[in-house]
């Protein structure tokens, strides 16, 4: 493989040939390139889909309070249960495939002052389990923590816009507003990862401890709704009827009962739209394959010709004693060099477009609902380098069996 006088003959023969090698390689270098390409930009079209699931594609589910409808120990339907934050710590210490839980209530919208400025946004009461969740971004400071929870911190995080109106261009972590004539430390900012329609609660609210909101607004440590995850390895549909099983027994519901305790799991929908990128990714590969195959006939074609025009060439050294092999190696080894070549050169190229395009949207703030962080990962180079290998062997292998069963006799024929 290594012989220097047969890698001599191998770029005699394409220098010889220039414009036949080239398109040669163009083709191979323009089926990669679409290949590592489309793949690329279905990547980014993917991760911009599931951004906007944030954290919530780890099964999350939804459960609020309805009105119930039968009659249950003494109760008449009608009756809408009052969670309570005792329910989440039930939930917590009772049910381990729980991984994540994180209520919330939510006052009126209400007075909200820094200085001279003052607007009214909606209050919400959270634990620090929410900003795990959501899709939610901390872009200053920090988010309502454990010791915010445990101590009834009277801290504040702002959504973006809050922050906006209130503190314009200035520095607020570490300032003081007032909410309800109550001074709250200001920690953090937050906002959504995707600034949508409906973000803009997310962008306008003031999030405070939920027990901090007990204890300073005598709320009685009530919950509208929470959301939780599942544990690894659970899904939400195995963890969901345990979670609504424990609130109607705390809360006198029937067990049967097909309302009472209301809840929605992103499960059903997450996977639909896995199986939807599965089924993209496949049809990615088959177009990008599709283009690389028919840079490789060409291959193949072009390796035939050469076989054809040296075929005297081939008799007489198979006349002074070359075996079927060498023949084999010599015309392999061109074909594997010109396939090999222009097709890590495609994988350079198609690497270096997406990540341009990456760089251009992050230089420029760009932002797409439905596309981010285009990017080629490891398996798909590594799966192309070996696709290389192999699709350049197989375009040389016909021509050179070919050529290894020319007959010296009728080889030194030929004109």
């Amino acid at each position: 493989m290594f012989d220097k006088d047969v890698w001599q003959e191998i770029f005699a023969t394409m220098l010889k040939h220039k414009m036949r090698t080239g398109l040669t390689a163009l083709g191979v270098f323009w089926g990669i390139f679409m290949l590592v390409f489309v793949l690329g930009m279905g990547k980014g079209l993917e991760n911009g889909v599931f951004r906007g699931f944030g954290n919530r594609a780890k099964n999350v589910m939804y459960v609020w309070p309805e009105r119930t409808a039968q009659p249950y120990k003494g109760f008449q339907p009608g009756r809408v249960p009052n969670f309570k934050l005792d329910d989440i710590i039930a939930i917590k210490n009772n049910i381990k495939q729980v991984e994540f839980i994180a209520p919330r209530h939510t006052l009126p919208a209400s007075a909200v002052s820094y200085r001279e400025k003052t607007d009214k946004y909606q209050i919400r009461g959270e634990l620090s389990d929410m900003i795990k969740i959501e899709a939610l971004k901390v872009y200053e400071g920090r988010y309502v923590n454990e010791n915010d929870v445990a101590e009834s911190r009277k801290i504040a995080v702002l959504g973006i816009r809050t922050k906006e109106v209130l503190f314009g261009n200035q520095t607020c972590v570490g300032k003081y507003i007032r909410i309800r004539g109550v001074e709250f430390l200001v920690v953090g900012v937050f906002g959504p990862m995707q600034i949508k329609p409906w973000t803009e609660d997310d962008m306008e609210a003031v999030v405070i401890p939920l027990t901090c909101m007990q204890r300073t607004f005598g709320t009685g440590g009530e919950v509208d709704y929470f959301a939780c995850t599942a544990a690894a390895d659970v899904k939400v549909s195995e963890m969901e009827p345990l979670v609504k099983g424990l609130l109607k027994e705390r809360h006198h519901v029937a067990p049967d009962d097909p309302q009472g305790i209301g809840g929605f799991n992103l499960e059903a929908e997450f996977q639909s739209v896995k199986t939807l990128f599965t089924g993209i990714s496949v049809f990615l590969w088959f177009v990008g394959i599709g283009t690389l195959l028919a840079g490789i006939v060409g291959v193949s074609n072009i390796m035939l010709i050469v076989v054809k025009e040296r075929t005297k060439e081939i008799g007489i050294r198979k006349a002074l004693g070359a075996t079927p092999n060498s023949i084999i190696n010599m015309i392999l080894l061109e074909s594997v060099f010109i396939t090999s070549f222009s097709g890590y050169l495609g994988l350079i190229a198609g690497t270096a477009v997406i990540g341009g395009i990456n760089y251009i949207m992050l230089v420029n703030n760009i932002e797409s609902e439905n596309f981010y962080n285009p990017q080629v990962n490891m398996t798909i180079g590594l799966g192309a380098v070996i696709l290389l290998i192999i699709s350049g062997a197989v375009a040389g292998l016909i021509p050179a069996l070919q050529a290894s069963r020319v007959n010296p006799v009728v080889a030194l024929k030929d004109e």
